[in-house]
């Protein structure tokens, strides 16, 4: 192979990185293990710590093979916004040697019954923003999937904040009928404990979709070693450590942000600040409470976000480094930067 790229290496970067051959679950165990009261994830003042994460993770995966009878190497179906849940679901699937599928929250009855169909699932947890889009696939002639669990935001919000809730977030529970959907929180009171941790590092952990620009959205599919060796070399080109905090605004559905914004994170131990829709005052107010040092973006945010006319009223000092991608950044923004 080539090695002409190393001439432009940053300085003092090692050339290759050693990855762990564990399963991903591995990666929250040892983090809990080292910082169980350290924030993992905060979400409008609300706090999920690591040793939360990974207990209600764990409740959830027993939940789903003891109830919803979820076997080894099956398709979950996780249809929210970023938030807390989010996290702690795709984690219980992975504890349940199962495969996340990731999908857009803003996708339509139609195109879940397609990512259903194509993936194989038979499970979804959803955010209940969703539910009157995916209850067609629950009931009726284009019944597909066999159980549901509806999460609700607001249970993860501090009640106290005074930042400003989007109305999904701030939505209290919804109630329904349907005897094969359950509330996320009665699935983690369940109080179901998972069976062993099987999957190693060449097992499929996820299938995230393409955007489907050029036909059908395609799966791809992710090993453990394969989410592991990114989310290792994004600690490691980007220098990050257990006292990183980062703003995590792109959806988690994303590679980008599964990867950068949650694998990572856990591997080193790091904090989140998550926002589940864009704002630019929120996001500004977020850097400074927070002391954020790192945020990736799309160029489309950062110009949006520049051109706030209430900018200068915020302290955005903490913020160290900014990475992005999606189309190229306008050089004036760039000089701006």
């Amino acid at each position: 192979m080539s090695r002409t790229h190393h001439n432009f290496w940053p300085k003092g970067l090692p050339h290759d990185a050693t990855v762990p051959e564990t399963n991903l679950f591995h990666n929250l165990e040892v983090s809990a293990a080292r910082y169980p009261n350290k924030a993992f994830a905060l979400f409008f003042d609300g706090v999920l710590t690591y040793r939360r994460l990974k207990d209600e993770a764990q409740r959830l995966a027993g939940y789903l093979q003891a109830v919803c009878g979820l076997e080894a190497g099956a398709r979950v179906m996780l249809v929210m916004q970023n938030s807390p849940q989010f996290v702690i679901a795709y984690y219980a699937v992975v504890r349940a040697n199962a495969i996340v599928v990731p999908i857009n929250p803003m996708s339509v009855s139609e195109e879940l019954a397609y990512f259903a169909a194509d993936s194989g699932a038979r499970i979804a947890i959803v955010g209940q923003e969703v539910y009157e889009r995916v209850r067609p696939l629950i009931v009726g002639e284009r019944a597909c999937l066999e159980r549901v669990i509806v999460a609700t935001y607001s249970d993860y919000v501090n009640r106290e904040t005074d930042l400003a809730l989007p109305e999904i977030v701030a939505a209290p529970r919804i109630s329904f009928a349907e005897r094969n959907v359950t509330a996320w929180m009665d699935a983690i009171a369940g109080g179901h404990a998972p069976g062993p941790l099987t999957a190693g590092p060449d097992d499929l952990c996820a299938i995230p979709y393409s955007s489907g620009t050029t036909g059908r959205a395609k799966g791809c599919m992710l090993t453990h070693r394969n989410l592991m060796h990114t989310a290792v070399v994004n600690t490691v080109w980007f220098a990050q450590h257990q006292d990183s905090t980062l703003l995590v605004v792109l959806p988690f559905f994303h590679v980008t942000s599964m990867q950068g914004g949650m694998n990572a994170p856990i591997y080193y131990g790091g904090t989140i600040v998550l926002m589940c829709r864009w704002d630019r005052d929120l996001a500004a107010q977020l850097i400074q409470r927070h002391r954020i040092r790192y945020w990736t973006a799309i160029s489309t945010m950062v110009v949006d976000f520049l051109a706030n006319p209430r900018l200068n009223e915020y302290d955005l000092s903490s913020l160290e480094r900014l990475t992005g991608g999606g189309a190229a950044m306008p050089a004036a923004v760039a000089e701006r930067l």
